[in-house]
C-alpha cells in the first residue's frame, strides 16, 4: 500500500504571511508509521514558525517522508527529488532559499547513496531521528554541507515527542517501533531498527490529550505492533487478566487501559504478526466491546516451504487455526491480510496452496503484492527467482479471488445497522463520511456539524469501494 499525504496544508484561498511564517511541504509516502511522523515532524516544527502548505514549489523546507518497502516506492522519491531540484532552483532566482530533507526509510537504506545522486537535497535522516529536526535545520542554516543522521535513538525519539495537536476525531498513536522478525523479503529490521516499545506512562499520556481535543478513535501502530509490551503504569494494581510473564503488559492489557479513558469510543491496532497473537490479546478481542472487531493479520503465503523460505516463524496451519480461536472468540471479527506472490522458490503449487488458504479463511480486505527484491534482504541473493510474467499471472489471480471476497462481504452488510463514526465531509452538499466498525468507508446525508459523533445507521447502499447509508436515530 502506498500513502502520499500532504500534511495539514494551508485552506485554499488563504494568505500566508511571509513576514511571519515560513512554509514547509512534506510529502508522506507508505504505511501509517510514516503518516504519523509526518504529521510529528510537522507539529515540531510549527514552533520554529513554519507553516505548512498543500505544494511544493515555493516553500521554504520540503521534506519527503519516504518508504522502502518496494522498488517503486523508492524509484519515485528519486524521481520527485529530480524534479524539486528545478523547484529550488526557481526560488534561489527569486531570492530564496528551499531546504530539501529527506526523511524515512529510503533515507536511512540510502543515506549516502541519496547525498551522492541528489546533491540538491541538504538533510538526510532516518525515521528514528526526525525528532532531531530542529537541531538539524539550525545547522544547515549555519554551515554548507549535507546533514546526515541515520542513528537508531528510538528511546530518545519517544522520550522528546511532545504533545501534539489532534487533526480530527480520529488519530494514529504510535506504541511500537522496528522488528525483531528478519522476514527474508523485508527491510524494516535494517532500517527501523530492533523492536521497541513506548512505555504505557507515555502512551496513556499522549491518548488523554488527544481525547481532550475531541479523538474519539485512536488507531495503536507498530511494525508488530501486537509485540508491544511495557512494566504497568506506576500505582497501577488491577487489571482483567493476568498480565504477560514477569508482570509486563501486552497489547491486550494496554487496549483494556486506554479503554478507560474518558472520550475514547474506538480503538483499533495494525499491523499484527501471527507469532505474537497471544490469548490475552484474543481474549481481550472477546472482551472490550471498545476494541473493533477489525483484524490486520498478514500470512504472506499459504505454502510452508515458501513461509519457511520468508523466515515467518509460522506454518499455514497454525495460521488457521489462530483465526479459528480469533473467530470463536469474537464472532463479528472481520480480517485483512498481506499476501506476496512470486517470491523466490515459488511453484505453481505453492501459489495454489496460498489460493487455498484465501478461500479457507475469506477476507473482508487485502493487500496484495508481487515479491519486489529489496537490496541487503535475503531473499535478494536466493536463487530461483521467479519469472516477471509468472508473478503478474499469479498476482492477476489472487487479486481476483481477494476482490470477490471483499465485494461479498461489503454486500453482505445491505440493510444492517450499526455505529459509525463521522469524520469528514462528503464530496457533496450534506454529505458526510465516517467509517464502520469493519474499517469501510459510510457515506450519509447528514449536518457537518455531527462530525466526531458516533451515530446508528442503516446501510442502504452498496458501492465498490464504499457504503451507503441513512441515520437511524439522532
Amino acid at each position: 500500500m502506498t500513502l502520499e499525504t500532504n500534511i495539514d496544508p494551508t485552506p485554499k484561498g488563504e494568505v500566508e504571511n511571509k513576514d511571519k511564517t515560513k512554509s514547509v511541504f512534506v510529502r508522506t509516502y507508505g504505511c501509517q508509521m510514516n503518516v504519523y511522523d509526518s504529521e510529528r515532524m510537522t507539529g515540531l516544527l510549527k514552533p520554529l514558525g513554519y507553516k505548512a502548505v498543500d505544494h511544493a514549489e515555493g516553500a521554504d523546507l520540503v521534506i519527503l517522508n519516504t518508504c522502502h518497502i518496494r522498488e517503486k516506492a523508492a524509484e519515485k522519491v528519486y524521481s520527485d527529488l529530480g524534479r524539486l531540484k528545478k523547484a529550488k532552483k526557481e526560488k534561489a532566482m527569486q531570492g530564496g532559499e528551499m531546504k530539501i530533507a529527506v526523511a524515512g526509510c529510503v533515507a536511512q537504506a540510502e543515506g549516502a547513496e541519496i547525498t551522492k545522486r541528489a546533491p540538491q537535497v541538504d538533510m538526510v535522516f532516518g525515521p528514528q531521528a526526525y525528532h532531531r529536526l530542529p537541531e538539524m535545520l539550525a545547522k544547515a542554516a549555519r554551515a554548507k554541507g549535507k546533514i546526515l543522521d541515520t542513528d537508531f535513538a528510538v528511546e530518545e525519539k519517544f522520550d522528546r515527542l511532545t504533545t501534539r495537536k489532534a487533526e480530527g476525531p480520529t488519530a494514529f498513536v504510535t506504541i511500537q517501533e522496528g522488528c525483531d522478525k528478519f522476514c527474508t523479503f523485508c527491510v524494516v529490521p535494517y532500517t527501523r531498527g530492533e523492536e521497541v516499545s513506548r512505555s504505557v506512562d507515555q502512551i496513556t499520556a499522549e491518548v488523554r490529550s488527544l481525547a481532550a481535543q475531541g479523538v474519539r478513535e485512536v488507531t495503536l501502530i507498530g511494525q508488530n505492533v501486537n509485540a508491544w509490551h511495557s512494566a504497568p503504569p506506576k500505582g497501577h494494581v488491577e487489571i482483567k487478566t493476568k498480565p504477560n510473564n514477569n508482570g509486563v503488559w501486552g497489547l491486550g492489557s494496554l487496549c483494556r487501559h486506554l479503554a478507560k479513558i474518558d472520550g475514547i469510543e474506538r480503538i483499533r491496532f495494525t499491523t499484527s504478526h501471527p507469532r505474537d497473537m497471544n490469548d490475552d490479546l484474543i481474549n481481550a478481542l472477546a472482551e472490550e466491546q471498545k476494541l473493533m472487531p477489525y483484524l490486520h493479520l498478514p500470512i504472506q503465503a499459504g505454502s510452508d516451504t515458501v513461509l519457511k523460505a520468508m523466515n515467518r516463524g509460522h506454518t499455514a496451519d497454525h495460521y488457521i487455526k489462530l483465526i479459528e480461536r480469533i473467530r470463536k472468540a469474537r464472532p463479528d471479527i472481520a480480517l485483512s491480510g498481506d499476501f506476496i506472490v512470486g517470491f523466490p522458490t515459488e511453484t505453481d503449487e505453492d501459489f495454489e496452496k496460498t489460493l487455498e488458504v484465501v478461500e479457507q479463511v475469506t477476507y473482508a480486505s487485502a493487500y496484495s503484492f508481487k515479491y519486489s527484491r529489496r537490496p541487503g534482504t535475503p531473499g535478494a541473493a536466493m536463487a530461483k527467482q521467479v519469472a516477471e510474467p509468472i508473478k503478474d499471472e499469479r498476482l492477476a489471480r489472487l487479486q481476483k479471488l481477494l476482490e470477490a471476497q471483499k465485494q461479498d462481504f461489503n454486500q453482505k452488510q445491505f440493510g444492517k445497522t450499526f455505529d459509525i463514526l463521522l469524520e469528514r465531509v462528503g464530496r457533496h452538499e450534506g454529505q458526510v463520511i465516517g467509517r464502520s466498525p469493519y474499517l469501510q468507508s459510510v457515506h450519509i446525508d447528514a449536518p457537518r456539524d455531527m462530525i466526531g459523533s458516533i451515530v446508528k445507521i442503516e446501510v442502504t447502499g452498496v458501492t465498490p469501494n464504499a457504503l451507503s447509508g441513512r441515520l437511524v436515530d439522532r
